[in-house]
């Protein structure tokens, strides 16, 4: 038998298994379902951490798994960087750049994970959406597109079927459920399955969340806290970002106003400039005489294009003229 595969895991709280926990109130989440369903000798590592970003990943977490020569490593972060007032998004590429060049270097297949819209399960105002939606679409942009300059095995998150049924997602609606833990497993073991990994079917739990009392126990236990603290940090500069968002709205519309009115600006003036030189074109063209229908009304157009009613009794001399 060869050497068992090590399997480590770094990031933040969706990659500690913040959302499924045992009795004890140890997190377990998907990398610890996934690695029961290995079915070849395996080491498993997690050094993930609740509430990491990108730079304690590279700097602190990179370096004790190292230590371990392992064969696959899962990223999973970007979370906790875009929720802070001061997020960069090109200082978060280049962290994660830098992690993930370090365990390519090394020989390691690299797992990666891109982050859900939370605007679809978490109500918020219409600004603070939008600025979120902004700043998850930066994370994966960066995550996608270092997943494919290193070879990753990446889970696209928002391609799943049925990814934001509320029973896949924990009491604080940020993390994943145990059923929704499982599920991405579940996922991430069918990707490596086709890399060429022994891996079993992952088992999927009947029970799922915790009761209601255990759910508002939570929330008062670390919701609440979480929610103060991230509140020194990150409401502060909502406030700016949300006017920050408002002035941009209005850049948005004033530069669609001025298209639109260069535009018809540009299908105007040819017709201005034809007409004052008297020279022929589409918009001076004459409008070509109508037919006088017989019947008891007639209708004659006018050169202004104007259509004239006549009495009964002038298309009858009308008739008797032509006769």
């Amino acid at each position: 038998m060869g050497a068992p595969l090590t399997f480590a895991v770094i990031g933040d709280s969706a990659a500690s298994g913040v959302g499924d926990s045992d009795g004890k109130g140890n997190n377990l989440g998907w990398s610890y379902h996934l690695a029961k369903s290995f079915e070849e000798p395996l080491i498993f590592i997690n050094a993930a951490r609740p509430g990491a970003k990108s730079a304690e990943v590279l700097e602190v977490q990179l370096p004790k798994i190292l230590v371990h020569n392992p064969d696959l490593v899962a990223v999973v972060v970007g979370g906790n960087d875009l929720l802070r007032s001061n997020f960069n998004p090109q200082k978060f590429a280049e962290n994660l750049r830098k992690t993930l060049l370090e365990l390519v270097s090394r020989g390691c297949t690299i797992m990666l994970l891109e982050l859900h819209d939370p605007t679809k399960i978490v109500p918020m105002p219409y600004l603070i959406g939008r600025i979120c939606r902004r700043r998850v679409a930066a994370v994966n942009a960066a995550t996608r597109e270092l997943g494919k300059t290193f070879g990753a095995v990446l889970m696209e998150t928002r391609s799943l079927q049925d990814i934001y049924a509320r029973e896949k997602w924990h009491v604080d609606r940020m993390h994943p459920s145990k059923l929704g833990h499982q599920f991405i497993a579940a996922q991430y073991a069918n990707l490596l399955t086709q890399r060429g990994y022994e891996i079993g079917e992952v088992q999927i739990d009947p029970i799922n969340n915790r009761s209601r009392k255990d759910s508002i126990k939570w929330m008062l236990r670390n919701g609440t806290p979480w929610f103060l603290k991230r509140s020194v940090d990150l409401l502060p500069g909502l406030v700016v970002l949300s006017a920050a968002e408002i002035v941009f709205m209005i850049r948005q519309n004033l530069s669609r106003l001025v298209s639109q009115k260069k535009d018809l600006q540009g299908k105007i003036g040819p017709c201005s400039s034809t007409i004052s030189s008297g020279l022929d074109s589409p918009c001076s063209q004459p409008i070509p005489e109508r037919s006088v229908p017989l019947s008891p009304t007639v209708a004659l157009t006018s050169l202004s294009g104007q259509m004239l009613q006549m009495p009964s009794s002038s298309a009858s001399s009308m008739r008797s003229m032509a006769s």
